[in-house]
């Protein structure tokens, strides 16, 4: 394929996640956070089964491995979509869509925890500039928080949880194929999920009649976010490599933004709209810095 349908993937890829935090909200008019998450998992893990099986990927878990299954999946989807699914309940589609978008600002402190890699001068600045950003979107300081605390609390469980998660995504990585991983992660994450949602939700899941709006949010999210999104992103990196790849990751947000007020009518104060470029910059620094150490890399090699 051509050059230009790689970046048209790339496009895509951003904008079906940038999507997801509008039809979540969607889908929280009708169900609760956790028969979301569980439901949307299940018609991801279902799809993903599918392609491995039409494409003849199947690969076999190797024993030793199992434990780095389990964890990640526990990790991402499921703590992972608990922090982002009800931090999306308390908090705006917007402010959600950059607080989660500040996961690579935190990587590299984990990368420098786990694997010794370098943490540059320039990781730190992204993160406080990521954070500068953040207080500018969630807080006021003549009314004090303009945002949920409970949601931002969330909403940082998810960005930890992922943080931590691609700690255990990077040893995987060496080992079995994109699809192998997320189908597995996302069918122990469903396997998590099930006790709570038979639990919590079953009875109000029961109950209620989803009209049509609902049930194509629900299945786009299974589909397009948290299926397509994923192979179009690894086709992506696979050509144009991980750095440039991350830069429409930072369009994920802007493009959620966008979204949500058209489709949800977000209102946007002129602080929170630069708290959002700020907290872009920040991102954008880290995204730079990693840049120049992979690429530092080739060159010694």
């Amino acid at each position: 394929m051509s050059r230009a349908n790689v970046h048209i993937a790339a496009l895509f890829t951003a904008l079906f996640w940038g999507a997801s935090y509008i039809l979540t909200k969607i889908v929280f008019e009708t169900y609760k956070p956790l028969t979301t998450v569980f439901l949307r998992i299940v018609i991801a893990c279902v799809v993903l089964f599918l392609i491995i099986f039409i494409a003849g990927r199947r690969e076999k878990i190797k024993k030793e491995d199992v434990w780095l299954f389990l964890i990640s999946a526990f990790l991402n989807p499921f703590v992972y979509f608990i922090g982002e699914s009800y931090g999306l309940k308390y908090v705006s589609a917007s402010v959600s869509a950059f607080i989660i978008a500040t996961i690579p600002v935190f990587t590299p402190i984990a990368a420098y925890k786990v694997f010794g890699e370098r943490l540059s001068a320039t990781n730190i600045l992204g993160l406080v500039i990521s954070f500068a950003g953040i207080g500018m979107i969630v807080f006021n300081l003549k009314t004090g928080f303009t945002a949920s605390p409970v949601g931002i609390a969330f909403l940082f469980l998810g960005v930890f949880s992922a943080v931590t998660y691609t700690v255990f995504l990077k040893k995987l990585s060496f080992k079995y194929s994109p699809f192998t991983i997320i189908a597995w992660q996302n069918l122990l994450g469903a396997l998590y999920f099930l006790p709570f949602f038979l639990y919590f939700d079953l009875e109000d899941f029961l109950s209620v009649r989803p009209d049509t709006k609902t049930i194509i949010s629900l299945v786009s999210l299974g589909v397009f976010a948290s299926t397509f999104a994923f192979v179009l992103f690894t086709y992506v990196i696979r050509n144009i490599g991980m750095s440039r790849a991350n830069f429409y990751n930072n369009l994920v947000p802007v493009i959620a933004a966008i979204i949500a007020y058209f489709v949800l009518k977000e209102s946007f104060t002129p602080m929170k709209i630069v708290g959002m470029i700020v907290i872009v910059i920040g991102v954008v620094l880290s995204e730079m810095e990693r840049k120049n150490n992979v690429d530092g890399k080739k060159k010694k090699i």
